[in-house]
């Protein structure tokens, strides 16, 4: 199943979950680009920079061959985690609510 984060799913919400719980901890581009299905390989690496920009996340490239990227949060990305966990428990408990918005927004507007 892809992610999109347009329409949030019980999978997509438990990797959200996981990857908050984790947040802390260095990850290297590749294991991030598998823990989120369906972004491309280039939006990964522009939200990523973008990320770096604001100080949210540092970037650090080890010299070797094949090189390697770790990405971690700063100090400040770190207080992003108790805000984002909210929305995500927020997001789990509505669910069910959003599915039938989205239901009930598809059948008024027909694929176009």
């Amino acid at each position: 199943m892809s992610w999109n984060p347009g329409q949030p799913t019980r999978s997509a919400s438990r990797l959200r979950r996981r990857a908050i719980r984790r947040g802390t901890a260095n990850r290297g581009r590749t294991e991030l680009h598998r823990g989120v299905n369906g972004i491309t390989a280039r939006m990964l690496t522009v939200t990523l920079r973008g990320l770096e920009r604001d100080g949210i996340v540092t970037r650090t490239i080890h010299p070797v061959i094949p090189p390697r990227v770790e990405y971690a949060l700063t100090p400040m990305g770190r207080t992003l985690l108790d805000t984002i966990g909210e929305l995500v428990t927020w997001a789990d408990s509505h669910l069910d609510e959003i599915d039938a918005a989205r239901a009930a927004y598809d059948a008024r507007h027909p694929a176009e």
